[in-house]
C-alpha cells in the first residue's frame, strides 16, 4: 500500500474507531456533564475521521468517499491502533483509554502542522485545538481520580494495567513512517514517543499512578490484525450501510 494512503488511513481509522466507543457513553456515563462531555469528543472525532479519510479517498483514487472508506471495508482493512478498540469495561479504562491516545495524538498533530504536504497541514491545523481540549480534560481527570479516593485509585491503576501493552502499537512505527518523515510529511515518530513518555510521566505522577513495568507488546492494528473487539464494533457501525446498500436519509 502507499505510504502516504496508509498513513491517511492510520489517522482516520483511530479517530473513527475511537469515536465509536466514545459515542457509546452517550446516556450510560456515570454523571451528566461526563454523559456530554463523551458525546462531544465523539462528534470531534468522527469530524476528524471526515478529513482524514476524504483525504485517502482521494490519494487512493479509486472514487471511493469516506463513507465508503468508512462502512464498506473490511476488519483487515482498518489499521487503526489496537488501543482505539479495547472496549468500555468501566468509565475508569475510557477515561484512561482516552488520555493514553491523547497523549500521542497531540504531539502528532502539533507536529503535522508542519508538514509539507498543504492538505495534512490543513487538517491537523483544523483539529489540533480540539485535541488540546481532549487531554486538557482526560488529564485532569486521570489526575483527580488517580489522587482521590481509595476506590478511585484502584480504579484507575487498574484501568492502566489493563491499557498500558496496547500502548506498544500506539507509538510503532514501520517503513511507511519512515518514509513519510523523510519527506517531510509527518514529525520524526521518536519525538512523539518521546513527547507521550514525559506527558504521561508527569500525570501519573502528579495522580500518584504507577507506570507498569509490564513491556509493550501488543501490536497489529496498524497493519489489519485487530483483537477480537473489533469485528463486533464494524457490525455495529456498519450494519445499516451494510443492510441497506447507498441508503439516503
Amino acid at each position: 500500500m502507499d505510504p502516504f494512503l496508509k498513513f491517511c488511513l492510520r489517522m482516520g481509522d483511530n479517530a473513527l474507531i475511537l469515536g465509536q466507543r466514545t459515542g457509546e457513553w452517550c446516556g450510560h456515563a456515570p454523571v451528566l456533564e461526563e454523559d456530554i462531555a463523551f458525546a462531544n469528543m465523539g462528534l470531534d472525532l468522527i469530524g476528524q475521521t471526515q478529513f482524514w479519510l476524504k483525504l485517502a479517498g482521494e490519494v487512493e483514487g479509486k472514487g471511493r468517499s469516506a463513507d465508503d472508506l468508512a462502512f464498506l471495508r473490511t476488519e483487515r482493512e482498518f489499521l487503526n491502533c489496537l488501543l482505539v478498540e479495547q472496549p468500555n469495561s468501566d468509565f475508569a479504562v475510557a477515561l484512561m483509554r482516552q488520555y493514553l491516545f491523547d497523549a500521542w495524538h497531540l504531539p502528532m498533530l502539533e507536529g503535522l502542522t508542519a508538514s509539507r504536504d498543504e492538505r495534512v497541514a490543513a487538517i491537523a491545523e483544523k483539529v489540533v485545538k480540539e485535541v488540546r481540549y481532549h487531554i486538557d480534560r482526560s488529564r485532569d481527570l486521570v489526575i483527580g481520580l488517580g489522587d482521590g479516593t481509595t476506590e478511585s485509585h484502584a480504579r484507575m491503576q487498574g484501568a492502566l494495567n489493563t491499557l498500558w501493552p496496547f500502548v506498544a502499537d500506539l507509538l510503532a512505527t514501520d517503513d511507511a513512517d519512515e518514509e513519510m518523515f523523510a519527506q517531510g510529511i509527518i514529525p520524526d515518530p521518536e519525538t512523539v514517543a518521546a513527547s507521550f513518555r514525559a506527558e504521561t510521566a508527569a500525570t501519573f505522577a502528579a495522580g500518584k499512578l504507577e507506570t507498569p513495568e509490564t513491556e509493550l507488546t501488543r501490536t497489529g492494528g496498524r497493519n489489519g490484525i485487530h483483537s477480537e473487539h473489533m469485528g463486533y464494533i464494524l457490525a455495529e457501525m456498519q450494519y445499516l450501510q451494510r443492510t441497506y446498500p447507498g441508503v439516503n436519509w
